[in-house]
């Protein structure tokens, strides 16, 4: 051990800490914009998220005095922000003739699949519709997942798929996707007959 005194020690301990941080500077000044960079991000990051978690708070308190939209905003599709034809605007009944052909639904079938089945006053539905739908892993697909898949389905599996989902989950953003499509697919296949 040095017979030095401590403050002695001290000091030219301090005086080799600089002598090896002076040898370092060159490295760390090459690495200070970087690091300097990086720190403003995550702070950033940190705000952002602090400011985010202060509006869910704040939604949350404000959907209690604010009622649940009937048909939500991301319920929709590409088709149907296409402009409509005056006719179907003006509400005017089909020509004579021009009703539903053969393996489509008229507007009772339709009006039917969107209402939902209540115990007391609808029968059993057949066992055919109680199946796995036209989609194999409907059960498991989220709402964006299904969002993708709807425009490959025809308007009688798209029927199906809704009673099969009134019959099991009944989850009302997964009904109400499935009734906009089936309304969506019905009046195009208006406007083209």
């Amino acid at each position: 051990m040095s017979h030095l005194p401590l403050p002695v020690r001290v000091a030219v301990g301090l005086a080799l800490t600089a002598v090896e941080q002076a040898r370092k500077l060159p490295e760390q000044l090459a690495e200070l914009p970087v690091t300097a960079a990086s720190r403003a991000v995550q702070a950033g990051m940190r705000v952002q998220q602090r400011v985010t978690e202060l509006a869910i708070k704040g939604d949350e308190v404000f959907s209690l005095f604010r009622p649940v939209e009937d048909t939500p905003s991301w319920a929709t599709f590409d088709e149907d922000d296409q402009p409509r034809r005056p006719e179907a605007d003006a509400g005017t009944a089909p020509a004579p003739g021009s009703g539903p052909v053969a393996g489509e639904f008229d507007e009772a079938d339709v009006a039917h699949a969107l209402t939902p089945p209540r115990a007391s006053t609808t029968t059993a539905r057949p066992e055919a519709s109680l199946t796995a739908p036209a989609l194999t892993g409907y059960d498991e697909l989220s709402l964006a997942q299904l969002r993708g898949k709807l425009r490959e389905l025809s308007l009688p599996q798209l029927v199906e798929m809704l009673e099969y989902e009134h019959a099991h989950q009944d989850r009302p953003a997964f009904v109400t996707l499935l009734s906009n499509r089936i309304a969506t697919v019905r009046s195009q296949t208006t406007e083209s007959q």
